[in-house]
């Protein structure tokens, strides 16, 4: 027997859910959430001494008015395309992955730790190596969460993030100890990577990588696969509705492996091509969190694939502006990461206008539970 629902609560504002999302809706809300971060912003901006249209200059436009910065915009939005690809997955079937940071960062160990064992290796099967290594190791960070969920039933959400902690304490040691460069000047740092073990350039005098196409090969791919297979069926029913999920016959222990591991590979993978890519080597600073902010960039493309890449493109150009405009106007980073928050947080509140009507007065509002349904019997 089911327990009684809790009593509905009194409130002066209701937010009522939509019966479907206008595509108004979808297309206005954005603008109005980056219009209202415009207005913030230029009170932020001009109280703080500087001119709005200068630091709005520095944010926006010189980022992309070179090809040394359009490099940059798809370096910086590769790995939070290929990690939210990922997490998209599973947030859609109600796996709640937030430790793609660590999985991300066990990748590039591992595929760190390759290059620096083979050096000798030519670069096809020294890069393969790479890849295969950074992808087990976030598909092994991934199964801790995922054996912990479907076993004893643990919430992925603590340990996966919990987890990110342990890898980059791991990293740290690593970088500081039996791995760090001889020959660095006591920087906790690894040698550099041998040539063998770095990606491609694509486009002379930036640091565009082979990675980045791998990231865009990936969006159709997984477009078809959430649209057309039974897999992307299975996570949509198991995260609307678990009991029907379950009636349905879909293994629910089997859907969370999936998820975890493939968020997990994916952000393996991403962290290989970082540390393959830009940087060349181990250090403790080799991911600016790009595993927390692909769960912003998962949202802000409404878990969709083919809008994460407008979404990663979004994120990846308030990273770089915030550092472009201490530079060009001097503006403080606190001030920098301030407007870059807005802006985020003001896109990802515009959604829950696009799916819920805000409802002012007095009303009543039931908290919200999932509906008691008994599938009826076959017939005989």
């Amino acid at each position: 027997m089911l327990p009684d629902p809790p009593p509905p609560r009194w409130t002066m504002l209701r937010l009522e859910p939509r019966a479907s999302p206008s595509a108004s809706a979808l297309v206005l809300a954005p603008l109005a959430a980056l219009a209202l971060t415009a207005l913030v912003g230029t009170l932020l901006f001009r109280a703080l001494g500087f001119d709005p249209a200068a630091v709005f200059r520095a944010f926006f436009v010189s980022p992309l008015a070179s090809f040394w910065g359009l490099g940059e915009l798809g370096l910086k939005a590769a790995p939070l395309l290929l990690i939210a690809l990922g997490l998209a997955v599973g947030f859609r079937a109600g796996v709640w992955n937030i430790g793609a940071e660590g999985q991300f960062l066990l990748g590039a160990i591992l595929a760190g730790g390759i290059a620096l064992r083979f050096p000798d290796v030519p670069a096809p099967w020294l890069l393969a190596a790479m890849t295969a290594a950074g992808i087990a190791g976030g598909l092994l960070w991934a199964a801790i969460p995922a054996l912990l969920r479907t076993r004893l039933g643990v919430n992925e959400i603590l340990t996966s993030l919990m987890l990110s902690y342990v890898a980059s304490l791991l990293l740290s040691a690593l970088v500081y100890g039996p791995w760090r460069d001889p020959e660095g000047f006591g920087f906790p740092q690894t040698p550099f990577f041998p040539e063998a073990a770095r990606l491609p350039v694509l486009v002379a005098d930036t640091r565009l990588h082979a990675g980045v196409w791998v990231a865009l090969a990936l969006v159709p791919l997984f477009w078809l696969l959430l649209r057309f297979h039974l897999f992307g069926f299975a996570t949509r029913v198991l995260g609307e509705a678990p009991r029907a999920a379950r009636y349905a016959g879909f293994a629910e222990s089997r859907l969370v492996w999936s998820c975890l591991l493939l968020s997990g590979g994916l952000a393996g993978l991403a962290g290989m091509f970082e540390v393959a890519g830009p940087i060349g080597q181990l250090t403790p600073e080799i991911s600016p969190g790009y595993g927390f902010t692909a769960i912003i960039v998962a949202f802000l493309g409404r878990l969709h694939p083919l809008g994460l890449v407008p979404a990663s493109l979004i994120v990846a150009l308030a990273e770089i502006g915030a550092e472009n405009a201490q530079i060009e106007v001097g503006l403080p980073r606190a001030a920098g990461g301030v407007f870059q928050g807005l802006l985020l947080f003001l896109l990802l509140a515009s959604e829950m206008f696009v799916r819920y009507r805000p409802r002012l007065g007095l009303g009543r509002e039931s908290i919200a539970k999932e509906p008691s349904w008994t599938p009826s019997p076959p017939p005989s």
